[in-house]
């Protein structure tokens, strides 16, 4: 008797703690969150406090084996022009006939949000965990940084599009042979409303699997 009383308290305290760590802000958040055009964006970005946090939330993710398969290269202040040099740079040699107006949209590029975080996927050898694995992980530290800066506050947006995959910027960027971009993080300030976009409907892409 005394063992089943123990037994019931136990599932009432299991269900009166899984009540009380509810967080319907971070549900809210989770279905609400929309990326925002670096175009868009403006000044403040995050201050260094805020960035830090930004940080250990994409450190902080699903990470079979605890290999850390990512890293992060920040680009605030004038690095970000300095870095939209190269860019000019290299498109003007994969593209020689791109025109002056292309050639400096290019070196605007990471002039559009105050701050950029570049994460880099890097293969660590495992036994344990295999590639694919470390790609998500990669993914997912992508993922936890866009909402952390919309907790925050902040507008942002996950980009790749053609230097994420050039040679000539992996080496500008200084990434060894296990390594490639995951993404490029832009977060800065909205400066109009987030429009929502159409979602995919849940019965389209949720099935239930049943046993022959």
């Amino acid at each position: 008797m005394c063992k089943g009383r123990r037994l019931t308290f136990s599932a009432f305290a299991k269900t009166r703690m899984a009540a009380l760590s509810r967080s319907q802000e971070t549900l809210d958040l989770l279905l609400t969150r929309r990326s925002v055009k670096p175009f868009t964006m403006a000044a403040p970005g995050p201050d260094d406090a805020e960035l830090d946090i930004i940080l250990r939330a994409g450190a902080r993710v699903p990470d079979h084996g605890k290999l850390a398969p990512w890293r992060f290269i920040t680009f605030r202040g004038d690095t970000r022009r300095a870095f939209g040099e190269v860019l000019r740079r290299v498109y003007a040699k994969i593209e020689p006939r791109a025109d002056a107006d292309r050639l400096a949209l290019e070196a605007r590029r990471l002039l559009q949000a105050p701050v950029v975080v570049a994460v880099i996927s890097r293969i660590v050898p495992s036994k344990k965990a295999p590639e694919w694995e470390q790609v998500l992980s990669a993914g997912a530290s992508c993922q936890n940084m866009l909402i952390a800066a919309t907790a925050l506050g902040y507008a942002s947006c996950w980009l790749t599009e053609w230097y994420a995959f050039d040679a000539d910027i992996a080496r500008a960027l200084g990434l060894g042979e296990n390594e490639r971009v995951a993404g490029f993080i832009y977060i800065g300030s909205a400066t109009g409303p987030k429009d929502e976009r159409e979602r995919p409907v849940l019965a389209d892409i949720v099935t239930e699997w049943k046993a022959e």
